[in-house]
């Protein structure tokens, strides 16, 4: 009987965590199919984006940026190497969208052993706009991108964020990527934003200059291996909040392979554990299958058909993740339930991973994280 009650009880607990996340993340992430107008005095804002090699898209969602509804803003593109690839591209785009002021910023400032913030430092401190939108290069940018990051904006803010949405996967390791990226982590931000323990997310940082440079500037983000995990304490140490945008942006995948989603979770659970370890632990809880086993556990010792019962308990749990990808206009396949239960099944062992591992590569860099949160 007491096997019982706590298998029935870790599942109620279960269930009313997963069910309260999955509707606060549908009603701040449904789907608003009016496009924001930029208000009268809007500021002038920059856009810092850091490129690194050719990625799915990248022609893209560069170009994304040139198209933005917004009457005074500039582009500023930074590479580390001159000899990188996406240079061409970047060239080509800022050629043919001449009309906006566009610079490709080349060079490497090692202030930090992470090598994308390191990237982003001369797009800082060459950016003519005390609003400044650090934004990936993989990141979609929406023509409203500007007008949704400032209308997050308020007294208390110190910092606005987005999390990414994956889209356009293509095939199976990939709808998993977005099973990962979408109805788990970018739900589990939104819960946590709208409890009033929001984390910043590294995709879209954008700042208002005076906020960063009282936490110590640009090369205070350095002090954490992930700028976001940094960004983040610089601002609650301000006594400010980091507030994530509704309806976050999209993020096209392409292709993907089980090695490549593998190595990218791997790489967010060690930084996840040596950033925020107390909010890292109890990460081994979460995902469908510790639940559906105390749901299997339970039913076994009631003498009630197991396989069945759990399949049902396995298909609502997933079905109401599917319910929040369709309300905030997702991408969602049939074939979902599978790879939501792929990617829990994956959960334990990157969780463990993350506990146990402290090193990691990035963009061709070997990092290793050491006790402290930093990074050599």
């Amino acid at each position: 009987m007491t096997l019982l009650g706590l298998a029935l009880g870790f599942c109620a607990l279960t269930v009313l965590v997963h069910g309260a996340s999955v509707a606060i993340a549908a009603y701040r992430c449904r789907v608003r199919p009016r496009h924001l107008a930029p208000a009268p005095g809007t500021p002038p804002v920059t856009i810092v984006r850091p490129v690194c090699g050719i990625e799915n898209f990248i022609a893209e969602t560069l170009e994304s940026t040139f198209r933005l509804d917004y009457p005074d803003y500039e582009i500023l593109f930074c590479v580390a190497s001159p000899g990188d690839p996406v240079i061409p591209v970047v060239e080509d785009l800022m050629r043919r969208h001449a009309g906006v002021p566009a610079r490709l910023l080349i060079g490497n400032d090692t202030v930090s052993s992470n090598p994308k913030l390191n990237n982003c430092v001369k797009g800082w401190q060459a950016a003519a706009h005390d609003w400044v939108a650090i934004a990936d290069s993989n990141v979609l940018m929406p023509r409203d991108y500007l007008q949704r990051l400032l209308i997050t904006w308020r007294a208390d803010t110190g910092l606005v964020c987005a999390p990414p949405v994956g889209s356009r996967p293509d095939g199976f390791w990939a709808e998993v990527e977005c099973a990962f990226l979408n109805t788990y982590q970018a739900r589990a931000q939104y819960a946590a934003d709208t409890l009033g323990f929001g984390f910043a997310q590294g995709k879209t940082l954008f700042w208002r200059r005076a906020v960063l440079e009282a936490g110590g500037g640009i090369r205070a983000l350095g002090s954490d291996v992930a700028e976001d995990a940094a960004s983040t304490k610089l601002v609650r140490a301000q006594g400010l909040r980091v507030r994530l945008v509704d309806a976050p942006f999209e993020q096209p995948l392409g292709r993907r392979r089980a090695t490549e989603v593998w190595r990218r979770q791997s790489r967010w659970a060690r930084l996840r554990r040596a950033c925020f370890p107390l909010w890292f632990l109890p990460e081994v809880l979460t995902g469908g299958v510790l639940p559906g086993l105390a749901v299997a556990v339970a039913l076994h010792h009631l003498g009630a058909p197991v396989l069945p019962l759990l399949l049902v308990f396995w298909l609502a749990w997933y079905g109401a993740e599917m319910a929040l990808a369709r309300a905030a206009g997702w991408h969602l396949s049939p074939w979902y339930p599978l790879h939501g239960l792929v990617r829990d099944a994956m959960l334990p062992a990157l969780w463990l991973d993350g506990l146990l591992g402290s090193s990691f590569e990035w963009r061709g860099n070997a990092i290793r994280v050491e006790a402290d949160s930093r990074a050599v």
